[in-house]
């Protein structure tokens, strides 16, 4: 898809991370860029906190909004992981390779949707908030033409099925689609007053627990964030209370003086997982970020960051937009299949019984000291084609 003097069109469903990263990638190339998302807050139902690794702020300077997101949040150079007994299991760069200058970002999830639609703004990008996808189809003249459930509808070269782990983009590529199903775990975050654990500044602290995993992290503004990610055959269907997670972590002394302090208790979020989605892409409609991959392992919003940037690199440059989304995908299906295998084990690690918790207590330390970095080099290196840097302006 060649860029045309008046303009390609492009429709984006879906506001968060890997919707408003699209329009940007968009805009960097020329595209007359809409953003249909169903929240106009962009915390949307989520309210958690993200951490962006190397990888994801490398996919930020591609499109051209490094800075503006780093500003938004706070460095975590280090990651420690701890036994419910209270053992240092080990300790590695957080999100990076320990030699890469390039620290690991965490800011709330809401925040890091925030700056990125307002880059897309700035761009030229437009955000309309209420409205959700419901079908689209292919026109005979070519493109797409959008509909959404308040009635509107739109048309476009090219729609970006950015609209997360229950697409309705997908479906409509692939009506036999899998649909998500729980995985197993859910996850309640919230904040704490930081004087209730002794946690070192800069660190991101994962304790494997008895009921599942705890992660705080201590915050430069002297409070401490946290996620309490519980393993259950079912998922809450309603809120769990500061008592309940009291007693779920009542063994672990770090989640434990965490909770004690606690002043926030957000929304739990249930986990999910998607089989290996069959159908990425059909010209004119294109997946991006969890509507065709929700990877886990702390990368969701990194992927969802690189994605909409290979994919703009491939339309602007192949020939033909069948030949661009063959391209993009061709790109994205080996790395995010790799690291879907990767969130596997991480999962498995956060949702183990006592004897397998014993075996993997006795071997992480070797894991992480001898082989962590080797493994995860290809994730971290990842290397992005440039976009071009273009000013503001009006879409």
């Amino acid at each position: 898809m060649r860029i045309r003097e008046d303009g390609n069109r492009v429709i984006v469903a879906g506001g968060g991370v890997a919707g408003a990263a699209s329009a940007i990638g968009f805009r960097r190339i020329g595209a007359e860029v809409t953003v249909y998302e169903a929240y106009e807050d962009p915390a949307g139902p989520v309210g958690s906190f993200v951490s962006l690794s190397a990888n994801g702020l490398r996919g930020l300077d591609t499109l051209g909004c490094l800075d503006r997101v780093r500003d938004a949040g706070f460095a975590l150079p280090l990651q420690r992981m701890w036994a419910s007994n209270g053992r240092l299991l080990g300790e590695v760069a957080r999100g990076r390779l320990s030699a890469d200058p390039m620290y690991s970002i965490t800011l709330w999830r809401g925040r890091l949707v925030e700056e990125l639609r307002k880059e897309a703004v700035r761009l030229g990008a437009r955000v309309v908030t209420g409205e959700r996808l419901v079908d689209a189809e292919r026109l005979e003249a070519g493109g797409v033409r959008a509909a959404f459930a308040g009635g509107r509808t739109d048309e476009a070269d090219l729609l970006v099925g950015a609209d997360g782990i229950r697409s309705a983009t997908r479906r409509i590529l692939d009506p036999g689609a899998a649909e998500p199903s729980y995985g197993g775990y859910y996850t309640v975050p919230g904040i704490s007053a930081g004087g209730g654990a002794d946690l070192a500044p800069g660190t991101f602290n994962l304790t494997f627990s008895r009921a599942g995993a705890f992660i705080a992290i201590p915050v430069p503004d002297g409070t401490v964030w946290w996620a309490a990610q519980v393993a259950a055959p079912d998922k809450p269907d309603a809120g769990i209370g500061l008592d309940a997670l009291a007693r779920l972590y009542r063994y672990e002394e770090q989640p434990s003086a965490v909770l004690r302090e606690a002043r926030e208790l957000h929304r739990p979020t249930a986990h999910h997982l998607l089989e290996d989605v069959r159908v990425w892409q059909r010209a004119p409609m294109v997946l991006v970020g969890d509507a065709v991959h929700p990877v886990g392992a702390g990368q969701g919003a990194s992927m969802a960051i690189e994605d909409p940037a290979v994919l703009a690199h491939a339309v602007m440059s192949a020939a033909s937009l069948p030949e661009a989304l063959e391209t993009y995908e061709r790109g994205r299906r080996g790395r995010t299949a790799k690291l879907m295998k990767m969130a596997g084990a991480n999962r498995e690690s956060k949702t183990a019984g006592p004897v397998a918790r014993r075996v993997q207590n006795a071997v992480m330390p070797l894991v992480l000291r001898f082989l962590y970095e080797r493994s995860t080099s290809w994730l971290y290196t990842h290397e992005l084609e440039p976009l071009p840097r273009v000013s503001g302006r009006a879409g």
